[in-house]
């Protein structure tokens, strides 16, 4: 089916009114969770071959989070669209008013290599909750996930309700160029920025997932062997391939042998002596994006890891001090399994190298000063974040993720994901039992009672 008439036939869908009814939209979530179910051994298996993601990983970081949005969305989805009833003032007496939730119509999902399972379904559930018809492009990069995934929605929907459409760049742009009623992207913010401007020649809304430079705190007063592990954790997930992780960490002078130490230590337990050999360590998903990656080692001098092997595209998890804001790992979203070191002596000084930025989508905070939690939660713009720990706020359903600034536009999971592919309609609904003459211009006493109503 070529793609304009794939649109007018989920435009057509969508004009019958089908997917408004809450039955319809419960019916397609859960047959979409079945066929998950059903295609699970054939998705662990795409993953791995697409980046060799362990079963551990790839349930835990992908499918599991897909099944626990599944459920939570089917828990509370009636709710969700109950229309809200909210306060009308004096001046607007007899009437009642309330907001509905109304979905846009054609939602086009663009989704990204580096968790193609959770970061592909998660908004299609969304988008399906809210009553939209789907086109979901999932990534070329990761061409067995995405034949999985084209599999799993077949079985799941009716093409002219939600589809996926494989191919490379040139689908995207062609998609792009079509008149659609809402996009969701995530990716780079280069490629965002090409998104929205595309967006913007039809006025399309949008959500866009982006990313930027991370920061990670380690305060003196920190528990050092934790946070190292918790980092560890955070930064070497998925190869560093997560648009969450920590991007470098700003470690206190006093603390950062310890914390090295620390870190050392946490990356051998987890990964083993030799991560390179370790048969469960993500690889770098392309030749392109392994290069870019090895010819940041050489801006500084790796106290941890280093090692490369460019026929598995694999780095082994690196800890890169004898870097500054000028070296070029420090200009760009790392992306991968390289944590450049940086220390400060005063946290002011973290402050300004980070406002100077633009703001990051995760912040993390490792700290047992409530004092110094609270003051670097008020003073440093982030999209979201944890403190004492990293990358578990994104896996809460209740709790919105998206960026601010150049890091993203919009939020979802959970209710946030049905808000953001709902339009929230506005409704005043007027008594005809009696009507208020003072509202209209031939009302002698109008102005008078009208000024004291606004006051």
């Amino acid at each position: 089916m070529q793609i304009y008439e794939l649109l007018e036939h989920q435009r057509q869908l969508f004009a019958s009114g089908r997917t408004r009814y809450f039955e319809e939209r419960q019916h397609r979530l859960r047959e979409l969770k079945a066929a998950l179910k059903r295609h699970e051994p054939a998705l662990l298996h795409a993953l791995k071959q697409d980046l060799n993601k362990s079963e551990l990983e790839a349930y835990s970081t992908e499918i599991g989070l897909v099944y626990h949005e599944i459920n939570h969305t089917l828990k509370r989805l009636k709710r969700w669209m109950k229309p809200k009833r909210v306060r009308t003032p004096l001046t607007h007496l007899g009437s009642r008013s309330y907001i509905m939730a109304e979905p846009y119509g054609v939602a086009l999902i663009i989704a990204p290599w580096n968790y193609p399972v959770q970061l592909s379904l998660l908004p299609l559930i969304g988008a399906v909750a809210a009553g939209n018809t789907v086109i979901l492009k999932p990534s070329e990069l990761a061409p067995n996930v995405a034949e999985a995934l084209a599999a799993i929605i077949g079985e799941a929907f009716e093409p002219e309700w939600a589809t996926a459409v494989l191919g490379g760049a040139e689908v995207s742009t062609t998609l792009l160029a079509e008149k659609l009623d809402y996009i969701f992207f995530t990716g780079s913010v280069k490629i965002g920025r090409a998104v929205m401007t595309a967006a913007a020649s039809q006025l399309t809304p949008v959500t866009l997932e982006l990313g930027g430079k991370s920061p990670c705190i380690v305060h003196k007063d920190a528990d050092l062997a934790l946070a190292a592990k918790r980092i560890a954790f955070g930064k070497f997930t998925n190869a560093g391939q997560t648009c969450v992780a920590p991007d470098y960490v700003y470690v206190h002078r006093e603390v950062r042998e310890q914390f090295v130490a620390h870190l050392a230590q946490a990356i051998q337990e987890l990964y083993g002596q030799e991560p390179l050999h370790n048969p469960d360590y993500t690889h770098i998903i392309s030749d392109r994006h392994f290069a870019r990656l090895a010819s940041f080692l050489s801006n500084g001098h790796p106290v941890v890891g280093g090692q490369v092997d460019p026929e598995q595209r694999c780095i082994a998890p690196t800890v890169l001090e004898g870097v500054n804001w000028q070296s070029p790992v420090m200009q760009e979203e790392i992306f991968g399994p390289i944590l450049p070191l940086l220390s400060y002596k005063s946290i002011g000084e973290v402050y300004d190298a980070v406002l100077e930025r633009p703001k990051p989508l995760a912040l993390y905070l490792f700290s047992n000063s409530r004092v110094q939690q609270r003051e670097v939660l008020q003073r440093l713009s982030f999209g979201g974040g944890c403190v004492n720990d990293t990358l578990l706020h994104f896996a809460s359903p209740y709790l919105p993720v998206g960026g601010v600034g150049d890091s993203g536009i919009g939020r979802y999971h959970g209710a946030n994901s049905f808000f953001t592919f709902s339009h929230q309609k506005s409704v005043l609904h007027q008594t005809t039992r009696f009507d208020i003459p003072f509202r209209y211009p031939t009302s002698r006493r109008g102005l008078a009672i009208i000024r004291r109503l606004l006051r």
